[in-house]
């Protein structure tokens, strides 16, 4: 009795458990119906990416973009999104080419610019420095992506200093200053030679003083003491050889450079332990040179020789203000000396030219200031200031006469012996007028009261 009361009650149990089973499937079933999309849309983005990276790895490109793009356009709120547009710009990256690295630097700073606090933003920064590095080119040729790489790394190492990418990035860095450091010195070097160092020197500053860790560093420095030196600025010329023993220890150019200071009678600085620590380090670190087998290939190389790049050292992350190779701007406490051919020569241009920029100055093309001969070419060289003309009179009736094409010996050019009236406040068209009149007047002209240049404490000498 008591059992088949037992089996009826756990049937019981059984069916109450099996209907509500059946109605929650029921229930589920129904939902699902409803809204289809929720679980269908949450795996087909993952298919999407996951055969997209497929294609990328298999390097078809334009497949994988076309998946990518769709995933971006169709599921714009999807967890694959910021993946999905990163993967676009490594597809462009990975193709190559003028065009792919061109567009990949685009989609790269596009992701920066829409995900700038995600972790993959250092890499794409990265990867926008690597395309202007794939492009760039010798030192003598187009330097116009170097100096992008460069900006692009310096952004990276000042943004992004502590990531795995910064020892890379840093040494990239240092390889695209080798690159932009030896166009310069190469430019530098063309106008050494010929002794045009109004041309060589303001080069040889700029070099010396951003891109320590150059290379050819050494010989920069040397070249430009050598230039002040030849031009009697000896002074000058002892800064640099000091710079080059205390920077350069281990230079083969610091015994001359020690040498130089005994003469001008400078001490002999002791050399810096970092620097010494860092061209040690720089002897041990192996290098891939080209050897001669493989030397007549990197002259048909399209990309320049990074062989000679330094390997330790912070290279500079302060980006390239202005470039100072053609104007000296007041201020800059700067003397850049210029000499063309020995004065005993037959060539023309023969003259020394001396500018000193300190503060306060007038601007060089300013009324106030005193226009200065330069040694280019004989016949081009034309008047100097007023200035030089103080105390000379009975010049053929003129107040102000100048000698132009004299060098720093006194010797004058014969291609400028005429002279003309440089008075300053007058107009070009009166003084035209006055030297007509001038020459066309046999007797002297009645003496004038000459006008005051701004610069000048003493009056102008009257015409007798």
């Amino acid at each position: 009795m008591h059992t088949r009361k037992y089996n009826w009650l756990a049937a019981f149990v059984a069916v109450v458990i099996f209907t509500g089973t059946c109605a929650a499937q029921k229930k589920a079933r129904t939902q699902a119906a409803a809204s289809p999309t929720a679980n269908e849309s949450a795996e087909a983005d993952k298919v999407l990416y996951e055969k997209a990276m497929n294609d990328l790895q298999h390097s078809r490109f334009e497949l994988a973009r076309l998946g990518l793009q769709t995933l971006i356009n169709t599921y714009p709120d999807s967890e694959y999104l910021a993946k999905a547009k990163l993967a676009i710009a490594d597809s462009y990256y990975k193709e190559g080419g003028t065009t792919g690295l061109a567009q990949a630097v685009a989609e790269y700073q596009d992701f920066i610019t829409f995900f700038p606090f995600l972790e993959e933003a250092s890499y794409a920064q990265m990867q926008v420095a690597m395309a202007h590095y794939r492009r760039m080119e010798k030192s003598d040729r187009d330097r116009s992506e170097a100096l992008e790489a460069e900006a692009a790394f310096q952004t990276f190492l000042q943004k992004y200093p502590n990531t795995e990418l910064t020892p890379k990035a840093e040494q990239r860095l240092r390889e695209v200053q080798e690159i932009l450091a030896d166009g310069d010195y190469r430019i530098a070097s063309f106008y050494y030679l010929r002794r045009i160092d109004k041309a060589a020197a303001p080069r040889l500053i700029d070099l010396v003083n951003r891109y320590p860790l150059y290379s050819e560093a050494d010989r920069a420095n040397a070249m430009l003491a050598s230039i002040y030196e030849r031009n009697e600025h000896n002074d000058v010329a002892a800064t640099y050889y000091t710079k080059l023993v205390k920077e350069y220890p281990l230079s083969p150019l610091a015994a001359e450079a020690k040498a130089k200071l005994v003469k001008f009678g400078d001490p002999v600085p002791q050399p810096d332990p970092m620097a010494l620590a860092r061209m040690q380090k720089e002897q041990q670190t192996p290098r891939d040179r080209p050897n001669f087998l493989r030397r007549p290939g990197e002259l048909i190389k399209s990309g320049p020789d990074i062989s000679a790049a330094a390997r330790v050292g912070m290279p500079t992350l302060t980006p390239e203000s202005e470039d100072a190779t053609e104007t000296l701007s007041p201020g800059a406490r700067l003397t850049v000396v210029a000499s063309g051919a020995p004065s005993g020569s037959s060539s023309e241009g023969t003259g020394t030219y001396v500018q000193t920029v300190s503060p306060g100055a007038a601007d060089p093309g300013s009324p106030a200031a005193a226009a200065d001969s330069g040694s280019g070419t004989g016949a081009s060289d034309s008047s100097a200031a007023g200035d030089s003309a103080q105390g000379q009179s009975g010049q053929s009736g003129q107040a102000v006469t100048t000698n132009s094409g004299q060098n720093a010996s006194g010797n004058a050019d014969p291609a400028s012996q005429s002279s003309q009236a440089t008075n300053q406040d007058e107009s070009s068209s009166k003084k035209k007028k006055k030297n007509k009149k001038q020459t066309q007047s046999q007797s002297p002209p009645q003496p004038q009261a000459q006008p005051q240049p701004q610069a000048q404490s003493q009056p102008q000498p009257q015409a007798q």
